[in-house]
């Protein structure tokens, strides 16, 4: 079987954030198709918060397509560079600041419909942010800060169901030596 063949592009919608673009394309099998896709502007970060005891710093937001959300923080990088928007987002999102930060691995959300490239940080040395939060903006009602255990029964029982976030654990667990 050959692969994907895009024969022609146009874009349908954009903003700062996305664009949609519906491409004319040849399927593997080589029949003709149509093929919608959103491509994301910049890629993003999502932090894996981990505390001196060994706890998962988690927010809780109410997320405007799918309601109430238990997640890492995360968001887009807006062009700048990753670590600063993971620095950022931590600090926005939180209100910590970490000493060290490891780049534990790397993703496409939704790449079935989508190009929205991520990247997954793990933040350690934790500590209060000179500057305050900005929970308001993002939806954020709580900051939970939950240990490792639970954090995995809270994927396991369903509570966390954002795919970003389960992902961006699995990505901590092996950097942390805890699955192989």
């Amino acid at each position: 079987m050959d692969s994907w063949h895009r024969r022609g592009s146009t874009t349908v919608y954009e903003n700062p954030w996305i664009r949609v673009r519906e491409d004319a394309v040849d399927r593997p099998d080589g029949t003709p198709g149509i093929y919608g896709v959103v491509e994301v502007r910049h890629p993003a970060v999502f932090v894996v918060p981990l505390t001196a005891d060994d706890e998962v710093v988690l927010v809780e937001m109410e997320r405007y397509t799918t309601g109430p959300s238990l997640e890492i923080p995360a968001g887009g990088s807006d062009g700048e560079d990753l670590v600063a928007a993971a620095r950022r987002e931590l600090r926005e999102e939180t209100g910590l600041e970490a000493d060290t930060w490891e780049r534990i691995g790397s993703m496409f959300a939704l790449n079935g419909i989508s190009h929205a490239p991520e990247h997954v940080f793990l933040a350690r040395g934790l500590r209060e942010a000179d500057e305050p939060a900005e929970q308001a903006v993002e939806g954020i009602s709580a900051v939970r800060r939950v240990p490792w255990a639970g954090v995995l029964e809270l994927v396991a029982d369903g509570t966390i169901t954002d795919g970003e976030t389960v992902a961006a654990l699995m990505y901590a667990a092996i950097a942390l030596g805890r699955v192989r």
